[in-house]
């Protein structure tokens, strides 16, 4: 589906350092979450070591003496907001820069991508348990920062894809926008008829679809009909999508990806995904099921097809799609 791999549990990062005017961390917080329940961390003296410069809602200027090594996930508290105390199992709206806590190097940034993502928080996951553990008892309109060590990162393995060496902590910088309203279980709306020559899907009571392809070749260029009309916002440009989906190769007739067969919804930025899938999905509106007809030219034909072999270089696909719910 996706055109390159996406980092679906390290958002970003950004990093300006040896910058005038940054403000300690320390200065602008207490030691809120002291005595809590575990999930919420407190600030310690790494976090309290890292400088953050500029306003919330803009890419933080981060400066800090590394290696910062804390022995748990600390968390600073830099500007708080008035909006709702974030709980364990929220799903949260935020932009945030990642950095490498020994090197002060750049992972990645959501502030240069322009929208906002969103993370299930969940201080027990087994990879990166720390972003949650900064994020839960904060508030919405909040911007903290969290020193995550290892343990509660990558583990003993790291993450040499990140440039992230085993001993290395993370440092956390996010703005928090909203709590998100939880994701749709599958599309809801008004069923609508589907043109004549397209797949037909039929769905099992729990909205997962069986689509059976025409016999007949597959359409010259691409289309696009949405067979149950939600009346959910619109998907924008840009935005991080929550969807269940299935894809199936026209010319083989067998299904190649599907995020139901994994028992969960999959999410991802419309940017991060082959053009024809990206179609089907802006201007879209939540609580939609859009079928796609994709042609190689706006699927995996400029790529020569997938490295499995699933799906040809000259292959269609198609896409049955439910949009459950998007950030950004």
């Amino acid at each position: 589906m996706r055109q390159s791999p996406v980092i679906s549990s390290l958002f970003a990062a950004g990093l300006l350092v040896a910058l005038a005017a940054c403000t300690p961390a320390g200065d602008s917080t207490s030691r809120e979450g002291e005595g809590g329940d575990g999930a919420c961390a407190v600030s310690g003296a790494a976090s309290d070591a890292v400088a953050i410069a500029g306003d919330y809602g803009q890419k933080p200027a981060v400066e800090f003496e590394g290696p910062l090594s804390p022995g748990t996930t600390e968390r600073t508290i830099i500007s708080e907001g008035d909006g709702a105390a974030i709980d364990e199992g929220d799903i949260v709206d935020l932009n945030y820069s990642i950095i490498n806590g020994a090197t002060a190097e750049e992972i990645e940034s959501t502030y240069d991508q322009g929208t906002s993502v969103q993370l299930r928080v969940d201080s027990q996951a087994p990879v990166l348990s720390g972003l949650s553990k900064t994020i839960a008892c904060a508030t919405e309109g909040s911007r903290i920062v969290g020193v995550i060590p290892p343990v509660d990162a990558f583990g003993e393995a790291g993450a040499p894809e990140f440039g992230l060496e085993a001993s290395q902590s993370l440092v956390f910088v996010a703005d928090i926008v909203r709590i998100a309203p939880e994701p749709l279980a599958r599309a809801e709306g008004e069923p609508q008829e589907a043109p004549d020559g397209f797949p037909v899907v039929e769905l099992a009571e729990s909205g997962i679809p069986t689509i059976t392809i025409p016999d007949a070749d597959p359409p010259a260029g691409y289309q696009e009909a949405t067979v149950i009309l939600g009346d959910g916002d619109v998907v924008p440009d840009g935005a991080t999508v929550t969807v269940h989906y299935t894809g199936i190769n026209w010319n083989t007739g067998e299904v190649f990806d599907s995020s139901w067969d994994r028992g969960q919804p999959a999410s991802f930025p419309t940017g991060g995904v082959i053009p024809g899938f990206r179609d089907a999905l802006v201007g879209s509106t939540v609580g939609s099921q859009v079928i796609a007809i994709i042609p190689p030219e706006l699927g995996y034909g400029p790529q020569g097809g997938t490295p499995d072999g699933s799906i040809g270089a000259e292959d269609t696909i198609v896409f049955v799609v439910d949009i459950l719910g998007f950030a950004g």
